[in-house]
């Protein structure tokens, strides 16, 4: 089984001469970027913080050991960074990491698979569930718990009550 990783950051430039780079977060606190160990690329490629320091705008300023200069920093640029979900705490009662609920089978109330989770998402107004039904068609269904009643991570699954819209 491969190790289950969560997305925690990405390289959104350099930061001066130096080989910093800025991260833009998404860590409830930017600083806590470096409490969870290595952070890994998407390849697979194992960076060790040197140092951290707050940033703007829910960014951290980051010098990872290894990478001395702009240029080294620069090549970092757009890369994404996880870490082991392991190496998280466990959230407290109510609360998920999207990496928890992605995968898991949605079904309706009655039990009837409907799809799974394809991914959640937050443009701004909430959080948002993707779900891919079993016909291949994708629908974002607001993550409420009205229209997300259950989550169930022991059994794999959650419950989803579609919301009714009034034609008009």
């Amino acid at each position: 089984m491969t190790e289950r990783r969560v997305f925690v950051g990405a390289v959104a430039g350099a930061h001066g001469i130096k080989g910093e780079v800025r991260v833009k977060t998404f860590t409830v606190d930017p600083a806590s970027l470096g409490a969870y160990g290595p952070l890994a690329t998407e390849n697979g490629t194992r960076l060790q913080i040197a140092a951290l320091r707050p940033g703007r705008n829910g960014e951290s300023i980051v010098r990872f050991v290894g990478v001395s200069d702009r240029n080294a920093a620069e090549a970092l640029r757009g890369a994404q960074l996880y870490v082991s979900r392991a190496a998280l705490p466990e959230p407290e009662a109510g609360e998920f990491y999207y990496a928890d609920l992605i995968g898991l089978r949605a079904e309706d109330a009655k039990g009837a698979v409907l799809g799974t989770v394809r991914a959640l998402h937050n443009f701004g107004a909430g959080d948002v569930i993707e779900i891919e039904f079993t016909g291949g068609e994708t629908e974002f269904i607001p993550f409420t718990d009205a229209n997300v009643p259950l989550v169930d991570l022991v059994a794999g699954r959650i419950v989803i009550v579609p919301p009714q819209y009034d034609e008009d």
